[in-house]
C-alpha cells in the first residue's frame, strides 16, 4: 500500500493528485525549481524538496535528484504528471529499480509506444487503422503532410507542410524543438488529413489482464496542435463510437497495457479513424472524463498501481457534458506569443470545485496559480484548466462562456477572450469542428471589448484612480474627486491602453456629478479610442454626434452615479453599468460589461528615455536566442525569418517587417534576451 507518494512534477497536475491523496490519507512530496519555490503546488505539499535551478534540464528532467528527494524524503511511490519525464521509459525503469511504485505503464509499454513510428507497425498488426507515414522526407511526393516528434506530445515538435519547398526547414525546425522538450529530436512525417477530428480515448488497464475503454472525447480545437478546448463525450454516431472503444482497447491489449493512458484518432470527414499516437499517461484533460463518469482517475492509478483490479470493467454510460478549456499566458492575436509577468489577480465566479467531483451542474477550476503567482519563461504556458459539467452541451459551453468572460485575470495577457468567443460561437454548438477551426475563423481572435466601449472604461479607470487619491489625501478629504474651481481646466488623466495612448479629461460639479468628459488619443496615438477628436470637450451626455463611433449611432448619455477606488457605476443612455477597478502601482484593470482592459497610468511628466533606431525589432518575452538566419547588410523582404527566440518550450520566429537591409544584429545564437532587448535593426527601403 503506498504510504508517501512523490509528484515528479509541478503546476496544476502536482495539485491535482495531491487532491486525490489527501482524500485517500497519503502523503505527498513535492519537487520544485527555483522559480516554482513559492507556487501553491510546493505550499500543499507535506513535504518539498528543493532542485536547484530553474530550467527544465537543470530540474524536472533529472531523474538522480528526484530518485534522491523520494529517498531523503521516505517516499515509497513516484507519479510522473504529465510532460517532463512522464513517458520517459528510463525514467519508469529508474523507480521501479529503485525500489519504490511507479504510478504508472511498465516501462516496456512506454518504450514500445514512445517510438511513434515502432508503435505504428506494432499496432498496424493489432488491426488498428493507420495514415501513411514516412522517415524519409525525400520520399514524400504528395502535400500536405505533418511533421511530428517521435519521442513526446502536446503539439511540440509538428509542423504542418504544404510544399515540398518548407519541408527542409520545417523538419529542421520540429527536430530542435522536439530536443528541447523530449532530449530526443528524431521526427517523423505522416498524410495530413484537412478537417480532420482529433478524438481520443481514455482507456485503463490492470494487472489481472482487464483494459477497458472509459468513453471519447473530442479535441478538436487546436493551436498549434496543442489542444484548447476539449470535451466529453464527443459528439459522435455510435457506430464511430464504438470502432474508437474497440481500435483503442485492441491498442492496449497489444502492449499489456497497466495503468491510465489514451489512445487518440483522427476522425476524417468520411468516417474513417486512423491511429495518432497512444499517450501513455494521465491526460491534461482527463477532468471531462472524470466528470462524465464519475470516476476518479487518479485514485484508479493508484488502485492499479498497488497491484489491485480495476473497479469497472465495462466502458460506463456517460453522464451529461462536460467541456475543458485551458486558460494560457499568451496572446493569440500575436501568433500565441507567450506572456509573462506576476498575476496580480486570478478570480473566477461560480467555482463549485477544485481538482474533483461537481454535486450537480457548475464549475471545476484546476489551477496552478494563484494570486501573485509569478509567470516566467521557462515552462508551460498553460495558467489553469476551467471545466463546466451539465445535463447538455449546450448548457455546458454557455455556463463557461459566461464564468470566464466575468473571470478577472489581472497582470499577464492570456487567450480568455478567445476561448469565450470559440464558446458563443454558431459553428462551436453546432459541432462544425475540426482541428483546422481557429484557422477558419478569425473573428474569434477578436477582444471581447468592443472599441467603442473602450472610451468608457478608460473614463472608469481615470474616475476610480482619482477616487483613490481621494481616499488617500490627508487633507480636504470631502472635496468631491476631480473638481476644479476653475471649470476651464479639467482633470486630465492620461494612459497606455490597448491601442496607444488615451487622454481622459473630465470635469465634475461641487456635488461629484460628471459635467463633461472625453476621451481622446494622446501623444504618438493614430486615432482616438472612441472615433473622437483630439482636444475636443464632449458634455456629460458623451462626444458629439460628429464624433462618434460609428457616424450614425447617437451619442450615450452618461450620468456618474459613483466612483470608488475599486468600482465605478456609470448611468449610460438609462442603463446602469458597473466597472470593477483594480490597481497595482500604475497599472489599472478594468472588467466592465463588455469586456476587460488593462491600462498604464502615465506620469504627468515623464522622464526621457533613449529612443530606439528606427526598424528595431525588440524581443517581446524573455528567451533565448536558438538560431540566426541572416546577417548584417543583408537584403531581406516583408516576412522574412531573422532569427528564432525560444521561450515556454516553443520556437518563435522574429520576421522582417518590412523589406529592406540589416543594419545591426546584436544578438547572436545562444544568447539570452530580455524583454525589450533589441534583437536586430531593419533599414527599410
Amino acid at each position: 500500500m503506498i504510504r508517501k507518494l512523490l509528484v515528479a512534477n509541478r503546476g496544476e497536475i502536482a495539485r491535482r493528485v495531491f487532491a486525490t491523496c489527501r482524500a485517500l490519507g497519503v502523503e505527498t512530496v513535492a519537487v520544485h525549481s527555483d522559480a516554482d519555490a513559492d507556487a501553491p503546488f510546493v505550499a500543499e505539499a507535506d513535504h518539498a524538496v528543493r532542485l536547484p535551478g530553474n530550467t527544465p534540464a537543470e530540474t524536472y528532467l533529472r531523474i538522480d535528484l528526484i530518485l534522491d528527494a523520494a529517498r531523503r524524503t521516505g517516499a515509497d511511490a513516484v507519479h510522473p504528471g504529465y510532460g517532463f519525464l512522464a513517458e520517459n521509459a528510463e525514467f519508469a525503469a529508474a523507480v521501479t529499480d529503485a525500489g519504490l511504485t511507479w504510478v504508472g505503464p511498465p516501462a516496456k509499454a512506454i518504450a514500445a509506444m514512445g517510438d511513434k513510428m515502432a508503435a505504428k507497425a506494432l499496432l498496424a498488426e493489432a488491426g488498428v487503422p493507420m495514415l501513411p507515414t514516412w522517415t524519409d522526407a525525400d520520399e514524400i511526393t504528395d502535400f500536405p503532410v505533418l511533421v511530428k516528434a517521435s519521442a513526446g506530445g502536446g503539439g511540440r515538435g509538428m509542423r504542418v507542410v504544404r510544399d515540398a519547398a518548407a519541408l527542409t526547414e520545417a523538419v529542421a525546425s520540429a527536430r530542435r524543438e522536439a530536443a528541447g522538450a523530449f532530449g530526443d529530436g528524431t521526427v517523423f512525417v505522416e498524410r495530413y488529413v484537412e478537417r480532420g477530428r482529433h478524438v481520443e480515448v481514455q482507456v485503463f488497464g490492470d494487472t489481472h489482464g482487464t483494459v477497458v475503454a472509459l468513453g471519447v472525447r473530442d479535441c478538436s480545437i487546436q493551436r498549434r496542435h496543442q489542444k484548447v478546448v476539449e470535451e466529453a463525450p464527443g459528439v459522435l454516431p455510435v457506430e464511430v463510437r464504438e470502432r474508437l472503444h474497440a481500435a483503442a482497447v485492441a491498442a492496449g491489449r497489444a502492449v499489456d497495457y497497466v495503468g491510465a493512458g489514451t489512445v487518440e484518432f483522427l476522425l476524417a470527414p468520411d468516417g474513417e479513424i486512423y491511429f495518432l499516437e497512444m499517450n501513455t499517461r494521465l491526460q491534461v484533460e482527463h477532468p471531462v472524463t472524470e466528470l462524465t463518469t464519475g470516476l476518479d482517475l487518479v485514485r484508479l492509478q493508484l488502485i492499479v498501481a498497488e497491484g489491485g483490479a480495476l473497479p469497472v470493467a465495462a466502458t460506463p454510460p456517460a453522464q451529461g457534458h462536460a467541456i475543458e478549456v485551458r486558460l494560457c499566458a499568451e496572446d493569440p492575436a500575436q501568433g500565441y506569443r507567450p506572456a509573462t509577468g506576476i498575476l496580480h489577480r486570478f478570480a473566477l465566479p461560480g467555482v463549485t470545485a477544485e481538482f474533483g467531483p461537481l454535486a450537480g451542474p457548475g464549475l471545476r477550476l484546476d489551477s496552478g496559480v494563484a494570486d501573485g503567482s509569478v509567470v516566467g519563461v521557462h515552462y508551460d504556458s498553460m495558467l489553469a484548466k476551467v471545466i463546466a459539467w451539465a445535463p447538455t452541451r449546450t448548457e455546458a459551453a454557455r455556463a463557461l462562456a459566461g464564468a470566464l468572460a466575468r473571470t478577472e485575470l489581472h497582470g499577464v495577457a492570456t487567450n480568455r477572450d478567445l476561448l469565450v468567443r470559440v464558446l458563443r460561437s454558431r459553428e462551436f454548438g453546432a459541432v462544425e469542428i475540426d482541428t483546422g477551426f481557429l484557422d477558419r475563423h478569425p473573428e474569434v481572435f477578436a477582444p471581447l471589448l468592443p472599441d467603442d466601449q473602450l472610451p468608457l472604461v478608460a473614463l472608469a479607470a481615470a474616475l476610480a484612480t482619482a477616487a483613490a487619491r481621494r481616499a488617500d489625501a490627508p487633507v480636504l478629504a470631502g472635496l468631491p474627486s476631480g473638481w476644479r474651481n476653475v471649470p476651464a481646466f479639467p482633470q486630465v488623466t492620461r494612459f497606455a491602453g490597448p491601442g496607444g495612448e488615451i487622454e481622459v479629461r473630465y470635469r465634475l460639479d461641487r456635488s461629484g456629478g460628471l459635467v463633461e468628459w472625453s476621451v481622446s488619443p494622446g501623444a504618438g496615438s493614430a486615432a482616438p479610442a472612441d472615433g473622437s477628436r483630439p482636444d475636443t470637450a464632449a458634455p456629460a451626455a458623451g462626444p458629439s454626434p460628429d464624433e462618434a463611433a460609428p457616424a450614425d449611432a447617437p451619442p450615450p448619455a452618461v450620468t456618474l452615479v459613483g466612483a470608488y477606488p475599486d468600482r465605478v457605476l456609470l448611468d449610460v443612455d438609462g442603463v446602469r453599468r458597473a466597472y470593477r477597478v483594480h490597481r497595482v502601482s500604475s497599472d489599472v484593470f478594468v472588467d466592465g460589461p463588455d469586456g476587460a482592459a488593462s491600462l498604464t497610468e502615465l506620469p504627468r511628466f515623464p522622464e526621457p528615455t533613449a529612443e530606439l533606431a528606427a526598424g528595431s525589432l525588440v524581443a517581446p518575452l524573455p528567451g533565448a536566442v536558438t538560431r540566426v538566419h541572416v546577417e548584417v547588410g543583408q537584403r531581406v523582404a516583408a516576412g522574412d525569418l531573422l532569427l528564432t527566440l525560444e521561450a515556454m518550450k516553443l520556437e518563435h520566429p522574429v520576421l522582417a517587417p518590412a523589406d529592406g537591409v540589416v543594419a545591426e544584429l546584436p544578438v547572436a545564437a545562444g544568447g539570452q534576451v530580455d524583454t525589450g532587448a533589441v534583437l536586430a535593426v531593419v533599414n527599410p527601403e
